[in-house]
């Protein structure tokens, strides 16, 4: 079996820190006439650290993520408003957080709740832009035509289907539904990630008379991980480094913390069906297919009539365990559910930035907001980065917030981690000596002052649950 590892050693490789950079006037200005900027928005699903501008695993093979990071500010501290994808998702295209608009799972439509909400496309379709996307933006199950003027493959199925194996599960465990991995006999262009990503390349050639915000959502590396055997051929199970897992890791979690792990659930079956190097290739093989498709977007930009004059923005929603904390999936407040990649580029930000400030994609919507000088949004609940896309070491005091479920918050900071459970149970770990969030120091007196310093960042109030919930529990899994 392959050494494991301690996974975020590898995150030492982006950096400490970068020169400051200076956004060119252009940029700033209210209005930049007919040639406002265009806003190229990539989704990337279920995409934690393992990219290699992130370090989070020593193997992994994303080389157009790379280049990406490297031609504008990579936010290597990034974390998501909620560690699943529809709640994610909605706070970040309406700039509400799930506390506020009591969207906290999946099962829950976030647009009745949210009803008068201004998404992020709809306000950009306010001021003149034309918006319209393709694959998954929204989470599959509510999709949101009201946001777009055009939707690719249609404003009600926002996601092409995608080929599957004659013979399911793959991977041997019983009633394991798309908790799977394993090689798709087919080639890259039957894919419904490549599928998109070719219509979005068709898109940024064409010449436009008015400026456009262009969505383009990669499904994979989502489950199941499905991809062309090539992916997989690169990450030979014997070989892959593991994560390193500490058997007695839950010992110090409350027990709010631990149900949410699940250790006898998705972990005990990886280890008993002898699955955990071969559910690491997948998840490896799923991330560099993935790429490809992001490379093949950048490419078209590249070539096409709006290179000098687009911003790219690239986020995952959420982050994803593989084994961490004995557990799997999202669904956490630990680090490996919610941190997740988040890269801006814009005309004027000097490339190369790495900003080690805690920032969350609810952060995404009043940053372009700024970035192309549109009006504001008095709704929004995210804070603008404008001020660390000019120095990513600017002063930034306001911490991450992630929340699962109703009453559950997370806060991270540059150097800790505090969560608080419905129950007032605690978690605090120091990030400065102990990267995997292995010894909880909530009970510890000592760190009393830090707790309540960060304790000033929870959310007030935490909104009645918003209809929907329990309903469809296990399909809620699959998103």
């Amino acid at each position: 079996m392959a050494g494991r590892v301690t996974r975020r050693r590898f995150l030492g490789s982006v950096g400490a820190g970068a020169a400051s950079l200076a956004l060119s006037s252009c940029a700033l200005h209210a209005e930049r006439g007919p040639d406002k900027p265009n806003v190229l928005f990539i989704a990337v699903d279920d995409l934690n650290d393992w990219i290699g501008c992130l370090g989070g695993h020593p193997q992994t093979r994303s080389p157009n993520l790379d280049r990406l990071a490297k031609r504008g500010v990579l936010f290597a501290n990034a974390h998501c408003a909620a560690p699943a994808c529809n709640p994610s998702r909605a706070a970040l295209m309406t700039g509400i957080r799930p506390s506020t608009s009591g969207v906290y799972m999946n099962s829950q439509p976030w647009r009745p709740p949210l009803k008068d909400a201004v998404t992020l496309p709809q306000h950009f379709m306010a001021h003149g832009y034309y918006a319209e996307g393709g694959g998954k933006i929204y989470h599959g199950r509510f999709p949101d035509p009201p946001s777009w003027k055009a939707y690719f493959p249609s404003q009600k199925q926002n996601k092409p289907p995608d080929p599957v194996p004659p013979k399911r599960p793959l991977n041997g465990i019983p009633n394991t539904a798309h908790f799977d991995w394993g090689p798709v006999r087919v080639k890259d262009e039957e894919m419904g990630d490549r599928k998109v990503a070719d219509w979005a390349c068709g898109r940024l050639a064409e010449k436009r008379d008015e400026p456009f915000f262009l969505g383009c959502g990669i499904f994979r590396p989502h489950l199941p991980w499905y991809v062309p055997p090539k992916y997989f051929d690169m990450f030979p199970p014997e070989e892959v480094t593991l994560p390193k897992v500490r058997k007695n890791d839950l010992d110090d979690v409350p027990p709010i913390g631990r149900q949410l792990a699940r250790p006898e659930g998705d972990h005990a079956k990886v280890i008993r069906t002898n699955n955990w190097n071969k559910a690491v290739s997948g998840y490896l093989a799923s991330i560099a297919f993935a790429d490809t498709c992001v490379g093949r977007v950048l490419d078209a930009l590249d070539a096409g009539p709006h290179a000098g004059n687009t911003i790219i923005v690239l986020w995952g929603d959420h982050g994803w365990h593989l084994g961490e904390k004995l557990h799997w999936r999202k669904f956490t407040l630990w680090e490996e559910a919610t941190q997740c990649p988040l890269m801006v580029v814009a005309p004027g930000v000097a490339a190369g930035g790495v900003c080690s400030r805690p920032v969350g994609l609810i952060d995404i919507y009043p940053t372009l907001v700024d970035l192309c000088g549109l009006g504001p949004n008095e709704a929004l609940e995210g804070t603008s980065l404008l001020p660390l896309l000019r120095n990513p070491q600017a002063a930034w005091q306001r911490p991450a917030l992630t929340t699962y479920k109703r009453g559950n918050h997370s806060l991270r900071s540059e150097r800790w981690r505090y969560t608080r459970y419905r129950d007032g149970t605690e978690e605090l770990y120091d990030h400065s000596g102990d990267e995997m969030e292995w010894t909880n120091l909530a009970a510890d007196a000592k760190f009393d002052d830090v707790k309540r310093d960060l304790a000033r960042y929870l959310p007030t109030r935490d909104a009645p649950d918003a209809p929907g919930r329990g309903k469809g529990k296990k399909k809620s899994k699959k998103a």
